[in-house]
Formats: structure tokens, sequence, C-alpha cells
């Protein structure tokens, strides 16, 4: 395995990770410096910067030098990025807060029409049952042996598995907190985690009752970091997946088809007295220039932001 350790666990500072992770929580500290000069209220950036730090502990701290020993380690670490991390920075709304980071030459380039087929791209993506279905392929492809493999020998595949798993999993996690029907989409998120539910379950079930491991460097080991055997602890990684990952989707199920019902029940005019109370959102105008919600046209709401402009200090 690569990058391991015989006496005690280290860090790991590779450039390739620890760049993009410093890099990420400047831009957003930028935007949310000239955002609060700007909007009616302060973003609040505390989704965005627990998200941040489940993020890059789970990818540099000592968890992931356990991950080389320990299947279940590894497991660990895949679940935070995939349920913890990504959930919390989709639930941010940090796309404005990180445009606004930018340097003023980018951030006045994101109002060109040269984004239009990009928009065509997110649309599709962020579609749930599409979102859904790549999340399922990357999880199902990483965790077949010949890449998982490839992954534990080479730490450039590693971590381009790590990107593919956050990738996905963010753009999962977008579709189902911010459909685009509220009277229909809450409805087919709740349907989509339910079915990512059994997807994950049903992998982590495969995992807990095979007879022998499945990726050779584990199996190699006569004892794993954790003092397990290699069959044990795949069982024990098959079973974190299985119930906790399965108890996150299904309980994030549940919520979805509670607004689902709420929705439904504002649309017939039957929850008036239950109203949504407006989230506490910032100036829609200085977040104009870059959420993905903005840079869908589509969206009545985003036409109607896009006309606006940033108040000048």
């Amino acid at each position: 395995m690569h990058h391991h350790h015989e006496h005690g666990l280290g860090w790991t500072l590779d450039p390739l990770l620890t760049i993009p992770l410093a890099l990420a929580l400047l831009i957003y500290a930028a935007g949310w410096v000239r955002l609060s000069g700007r909007a009616s209220s302060r973003p609040r950036p505390w989704l965005f910067l627990s998200g941040w730090l489940v993020l890059a502990l789970s990818l540099v701290s000592p968890l992931h030098e356990a991950g080389e020993r320990s299947f279940t380690m590894h497991m660990i670490e895949h679940e935070l990025i995939m349920l913890v991390a990504t959930l919390l920075l989709a639930a941010s709304h940090a796309g404005g807060v990180l445009a606004w980071g930018l340097p003023k030459p980018l951030r006045n380039s994101l109002g060109g029409n040269w984004k239009t087929p990009l928009q065509a791209i997110w649309r599709r993506l962020t579609e749930p049952v599409t979102a859904t279905a790549v999340q399922a392929a990357v999880m199902w492809a990483w965790h077949a042996p010949p890449l998982f493999n490839r992954a534990l020998d080479s730490f450039g595949w590693h971590v381009l598995q790590h990107a593919c798993f956050f990738m996905s999993s963010l753009l999962f996690w977008w579709a189902m907190l911010h459909p685009r029907s509220r009277s229909s989409g809450y409805g087919v998120s709740a349907a989509c985690l339910f079915v990512t539910s059994m997807i994950g379950g049903a992998l982590g079930a495969l995992m807990s009752f095979s007879a022998s491991p499945w990726y050779a460097d584990y199996a190699a080991m006569g004892m794993t970091g954790i003092g397990l055997d290699p069959v044990d602890d795949q069982r024990l990684a098959g079973l974190i997946m299985w119930i906790p990952g399965g108890l996150v989707h299904g309980l994030a199920a549940l919520g979805m088809f509670y607004k689902w019902l709420r929705a439904s029940e504002q649309a017939s005019g039957l929850g008036a007295p239950f109203a949504r109370a407006q989230s506490d959102h910032f100036d829609a105008a200085a977040l104009a220039a870059a959420t993905p919600d903005s840079l869908d046209t589509s969206r009545p709401e985003s036409r109607a932001a896009m006309s606006e402009k940033p108040a000048q200090k």
C-alpha cells in the first residue's frame, strides 16, 4: 500500500489534497468578506465550514492512513465524505459566496453566454433520477475489486477515487435538497433517497456476507489495523455501509416525504395555516453571479435574480 508508516499513523499532507482544500477555504472566506459588506444580512458560513472540516479531516487526518490498514476505517472515511461532508456542502448554498471570492475578472466572466452549455449539463446531472444513477454507478464501480485494488496501490488513483465519490455525492445531495418543482420534486427526492438506501445496503450486505475478502492488500494482512482478520474487517465495513448509510438515506427520505406532503397541502390551499417560514437568505442580487440556481435561467426566480445588480459600496 502507498504511504504506509510502520510506526504510528500520520497526516496525509500531499499537495494534491491540501492545495485544493486550502484554495476552497480561502475563496469562500474572501467571498464571505465581500458579501458581508453588500448583502442585507451576512451569509451564514457554518454549514460550509462544517462540511469543509469533515472533508478535510477525512482526507488528511490519520483516518486516511488507518484506512490503508483496515477496510473498516477506509469505509468510515468514505461514508464521512459521501454522507456527511457533501450533504453539509450541498445544503450550504455556497455557490454565490464562492463566486464572489473569485478575482473580479473571473467573477465578471460568470455572466457570459459561454456557460449556456454548462447550464444544460448541470440541469441534466442534477435531475434526481440522473444524480441517483450516477452516484450508484460510481459507488459500485469503485468498490469492484479491480478498481479498488488499483486505488489501494496508487496514491494518484486513490485521489481519483475520492474525487469521484465527492463529486457524485455532491451532485446527488444537491439534486435531493434543491428540487426544481417543490410540489412533486420532494416526492421524487424521497423516492430516490429510498432507492439509494437499497443500493448502498445491497453492496454493504454483499460485503458482510462474503466468506472471503474482496481486496488483495487487505487479504494479505494476517491481522488488520483494528485487530480483526481480513474477513471480519470486511464484514464490519459492509455493516457500516449497510446500516448507518441506509439510516442516513432513510431519514433523509422521510424528511423529503414530509416536505412533499407540506408542499402538496400548500398547493391545494389546505396548508396556508402551516405555511413554511422563509429561510434567512441574504441579498439575492449579491448572489446572482454564480449560484447554480441563478445559473439555471430556466427558473423564473433565477431570471428575476439575474436582472438585479450587486449594490455598490
